[in-house]
């Protein structure tokens, strides 16, 4: 497996792999990954859809990506997907799969054409006092302290950062800026989360220093992403005849780690209470989506809280019997234990069924939520709440089988260890009406509203999700297991715990990543995988990352220290006329 960047490679079709007509494939989970995986076997490595067996522990399909009606509750999402036009592989992925409104053309053309026509943009990022547009909305507010420690954070080698926090590296001068409170709220940082991961995302994303107010740089689907994304997948792969096993635990993979290698012997799994095994050769590859962020979620309804008692689950502890088995395999306990309480676990759903709460929403986001627009372009964050709730509306229908007087209102809380400020509970606690009830105070309706408005003009959901920031856990290097282990045969880890190299986990993007580069080393795919977005090593994007970083000054009014001044002059009139003086202008910074 080999990386490439630019078109040519990306419009190539590789040759048929060697040998492939003798092999087949076991996909561990059926969530983005699997369904990646899946589909760049039949795509790129040309193998026979009859020949792939995906095994799923849930009774459907999408793992993360969800978005379901459920007949006792109504519809529950258990967040969304932040996208952008830099994922590559994303892209790559959803050119291929034809459209379920308009079979002539690919899910990636019908994504395209939409958000052309109705682009992401925030009118109301951060509130604050019930309703209120934060007084420095669209600054970023970093002193030249915090503007240094993001700068040496960046400069400082993975290898240097096993194990350190956010917190750890940033001082409070930091964290009290808006860049830290927009940056936070839309990728669900903690102060407590890895600082490895933090460096990533700076490099990864740093061509969206200067929309981090707005959320122009995003892009979203028409509707939920099991909707928009995973049913279209799975009507492809089901129609080149891949092999569905719901229902499935997958207990333990049993690999011969003898010889230096790593060869994956047996599948142990139980289907449907049914205890089955599978042999393996060297011919069958087997792709393990290790870990997940859903697992285990509960539910609660409009009088009750989600449960928050929960079984480890099995992903977890299929990782955890592969550990077992050789270091290389990783260590699921990092992400999966030791998880501090303060840490978001829950989100809700709440389906308004009339208009009484148009107003209050049309005032924040200058959208109509009814317009069928985009309504809230990314998470609206409230900076004074205790839980710092945040919700995100997006393009309504968000559901194919929504009502017209429906709104779907998606909600969470990145703090589960304080009470609210409406509700005297810890978010754990709260019921639907409650969450629904908080986030009312929080977008100011009337306090004599809010409860009338909560219990019979709204049906709210909460989920508990003990894993999902379990991403960001801080970890070492070797944490998370190579996508195929040095010396693997047939076995490879796909997903968000399997480790490649400058990507950021908890996007669409590392999921199918991670699925190509394991197809493509297992079955030596003569195709480059996409690279990674170098915005970090593009200068122009660095040039205008700092303007905004420094509060959108030019250089001559940058307060330095008088030497530094001088040298600074002498600068200047070198780069005068010259093409550096362009990128300078270009940047804002002349």
């Amino acid at each position: 497996m080999y990386r490439s960047n630019g078109n040519y490679e990306a419009f190539a079709k590789p040759m048929k792999p060697e040998g492939v007509d003798n092999k087949s494939a076991y996909i561990v989970g059926s969530g983005l990954a699997g369904l990646a995986a899946a589909t760049f076997l039949i795509r790129d490595g040309q193998m026979k859809g009859e020949k792939i067996h995906v095994l799923e522990e849930l009774a459907l399909p999408g793992g993360s990506m969800d978005g379901i009606w459920n007949e006792q509750k109504g519809y529950i999402i258990r967040g969304g997907r932040e996208m952008e036009p830099h994922f590559e592989t994303l892209w790559d992925l959803f050119r291929s799969i034809p459209s379920l409104e308009n079979p002539d053309v690919s899910v990636l053309d019908e994504f395209y054409w939409l958000n052309k026509k109705d682009p992401s943009f925030s009118h109301g990022r951060v509130i604050q006092e019930q309703g209120k547009e934060l007084p420095t909305e669209g600054q970023l507010t970093l002193t030249p302290k915090a503007v240094k420690e993001l700068i040496d954070l960046v400069m400082t080698p993975e290898k240097d950062l096993g194990d350190k926090k956010i917190n750890e590296v940033f001082s409070e001068e930091f964290l009290n800026s808006n860049f830290w409170l927009y940056w936070s709220t839309m990728f669900a940082f903690e102060p407590w989360a890895s600082a490895m991961e933090m460096r990533r995302y700076l490099m990864r994303f740093c061509h969206h220093i200067d929309s981090l107010s707005n959320l122009s740089s995003l892009r979203f689907t028409k509707y939920n992403q099991y909707e928009s994304l995973i049913q279209p997948m799975i009507k492809f792969l089901e129609d080149k005849g891949v092999q569905f096993t719901y229902n499935t635990h997958v207990n333990n993979i049993k690999v011969d780690t003898s010889n230096g290698s790593k060869v994956a012997t047996e599948i142990d799994m139980t289907t449907d209470g049914k205890d089955n095994t599978v042999a393996l050769t060297e011919d069958d590859l087997v792709f393990v989506t290790n870990g997940s962020i859903t697992e285990s979620t509960t539910y609660g309804d409009k009088t009750h809280p989600a449960p928050t008692e929960h079984e480890l689950g099995s992903s977890w502890e299929l990782w955890e019997n592969l550990a077992k088995q050789d270091k290389a395999f990783g260590n699921p306990d990092v992400f999966c234990k030791n998880i501090p309480e303060a840490n978001w676990t829950i989100s809700g759903t709440i389906t308004l069924t009339d208009d009484e709460v148009m107003p209050y929403i049309e005032k924040i986001s200058q959208k109509d939520p009814h317009s069928g627009s985009i309504v809230t372009s990314g998470p609206v964050s409230i900076k004074d709440s205790n839980w710092l709730y945040g919700y995100s509306i997006s393009r309504q229908k968000h559901f194919k089988r929504q009502k017209d007087n429906e709104i779907v209102v998606w909600v969470y809380g990145l703090f589960s260890d304080k009470p609210g400020n409406f509700v005297n509970k810890k978010i754990t606690e709260c019921t639907g009406d409650e969450l629904c009830e908080e986030w009312l105070y929080h977008i100011g309706v009337p306090v004599d509203k809010i409860k009338d408005i909560a219990e019979n003009h709204a049906n709210t959901i909460p989920a508990h999700m003990p894993y999902i920031t379990s991403y960001f856990m801080p970890r070492k290097v070797e944490d998370r297991p190579l996508v195929v282990p040095e010396g693997s045969k047939n076995l490879a880890f796909i997903g968000n715990f399997a480790e490649t190299e400058r990507d950021t986990v908890f996007t669409t993007e590392y999921s199918v990543r991670t699925a190509m580069e394991a197809v493509y080393t297992l079955l030596n795919v003569d195709r480059g995988v996409p690279e990674v977005f170098g915005s970090a090593f593009d200068v122009r994007t660095l040039l205008r990352a700092i303007y905004y970083l420094d509060g959108k000054q030019k250089i001559e009014d940058i307060k330095l220290p008088f030497k530094e001044r001088l040298v600074e002059k002498k600068v200047m009139e070198k780069v005068q006329g010259t093409y550096i003086e362009e990128l300078l202008k270009d940047a804002h910074l002349l």
